[in-house]
């Protein structure tokens, strides 16, 4: 596997690129053709065209199926953010590619201008509020909402989804984005080597990065993305040439696309071990975000409420001086994914996202057990503590699924509801008279 060492930024992606021969390119017999995918294998809501998708092979084997008198061989390219992908594709050098809504943008903006467009085929994980993107704090921190970033450093990465959510976040929150913080453009490795650090006062990343970083005690929620309720997804581009000249080739990328998104949707666990496996990261983190009632979900449909907040996010790109104007119609072209699905397809497309629920891992389980309300979670936890691998709850106002450990709880005549920001949960608290916000271990008690 190819492993690129530096991660461009999406600033980067404005410079000179020479263009080069495409990627699927045949071999010396003339029967050999090899397809290159570029995918980030830690940014864990691509998995079904990245990471689980490689480990299944699915790919492979409907390329196997094809007996259209080539032999195919998957090159697979792995890289830290969607901007090198773009580089490498609008180069010539990779075929198709998975990314973030943002990075999908400057994909379909640089394609336009070096003349080598490039289609958004498919979607992979999607959060309909948009939880996929977290602001965080240093787990120490004074701060406790968005107006106390004023005068603050805030680490992100410019020109995607989670910078996308900052500007938005602070916008509403009435601090201006530009002037009111101080603003760092760094990788997302870096940046939470500088909240560790002390040289920033917050966060603001895609997944897995929060989750991550508060499930090693390095951070803790200061703002959930979903509070926005703006759509927020990762997805699928393939080179225009190439999507033209190999359809069957592309299709058969989506048919293994829907194969993997079936697998993880039946085998939840199993495929966060997997990722796990495949990238180090802790299998309770991946789980968080791609479990059964996790922070994303997965259907390779190019729903209409996608794309209509894919369009809303160009002004954000263009305030930034990222890009232009984007046709975003011209760039979304599901026909590909509809002719994989087939009947599916239609039913794909309205299908809503599982409700939220509650979850435990237990230590050796293959299943995780779900649980109707928190409450019921937190006195299953309390009377199995030594036996819990983790425990998740859903934000009472968002949804978005957190530990339940990291949670900001609040009892109140109605039982005991989780938070993922302090923020939310002290806005509850002063709207229910009788309602105040409570430790976890005060929560565990009151539900024991």
């Amino acid at each position: 596997m190819k492993r690129t060492p530096v991660a461009l930024t999406a600033i980067a992606l404005l410079l000179p690129l020479s263009a080069c021969g495409g990627a699927a390119s045949a071999g010396g017999d003339g029967h050999t053709v090899t397809v290159t995918v570029g995918y980030q294998s830690r940014t864990i809501n691509t998995v079904t065209a990245g990471t689980l998708l490689r480990s299944l092979g699915y790919f492979e084997k409907q390329l196997g199926s094809l007996h259209d008198g080539h032999t195919y061989k998957v090159s697979w390219q792995d890289y830290a953010t969607g901007a090198p992908i773009t580089a490498q594709m609008t180069a010539g050098k990779i075929d198709i590619g998975s990314m973030g809504d943002f990075p999908l943008l400057i994909n379909a903006a640089r394609g336009k201008q070096l003349g080598r467009p490039t289609r958004l085929v498919s979607v992979t994980g999607y959060n309909l509020r948009g939880g996929l993107n977290t602001i965080v704090t240093a787990p120490g921190s004074a701060l406790a909402s968005l107006t106390d970033l004023k005068g603050k450093k805030v680490s992100t990465s410019f020109g995607s989804a989670a910078d996308g959510t900052l500007v938005r976040a602070l916008r509403r929150a009435g601090v201006d984005p530009d002037k009111g913080i101080e603003k760092l453009n760094q990788q997302p490795a870096v940046g939470a080597s500088a909240l560790s650090g002390g040289s920033v006062d917050a966060l603001s990343q895609f997944v897995a990065w929060p989750g991550l970083l508060a499930y090693q005690g390095k951070a803790k929620a200061l703002y959930d993305g979903a509070q926005l309720n703006l759509p927020t997804f990762h997805g699928v581009t393939a080179r225009a040439d190439f999507a033209e000249e190999r359809p069957a080739v592309l299709e058969a990328f989506l048919k293994a696309q829907a194969q993997a998104t079936d697998y993880l949707n039946a085998h939840p666990v199993d495929a966060a071990e997997r990722v796990a496996r495949a990238t180090a990261l802790p299998a309770e983190v991946v789980y968080l975000y791609n479990g059964a009632h996790g922070v994303a979900t997965f259907d390779p449909a190019v729903k209409p409420q996608l794309v209509s907040a894919l369009k809303q996010d160009v002004s954000i790109l263009k305030d930034a001086e990222l890009t232009g104007d984007i046709d975003v119609d011209s760039f979304v072209d599901d026909r590909y994914v509809r002719k994989a699905l087939g009947t599916a397809y239609p039913k794909a497309l309205t299908a809503a996202p599982p409700p939220a629920a509650s979850e435990v891992w237990d230590k050796g389980a293959e299943r995780t057990r779900a649980f109707r309300t928190p409450k019921q979670l937190l006195a299953y936890v309390a009377g199995h503590r030594a036996g819990i691998r983790a425990a998740y709850v859903p934000d009472a106002t968002t949804g978005t699924l957190w530990f339940a450990d990291k949670a900001v709880w609040v009892a109140d005549g109605s039982g005991l509801l989780p938070f993922v920001a302090p923020a939310t949960a002290h806005a509850y608290a002063a709207a229910h008279p009788g309602a105040r916000t409570v430790s976890y271990a005060d929560a565990l008690e009151r539900a024991s």
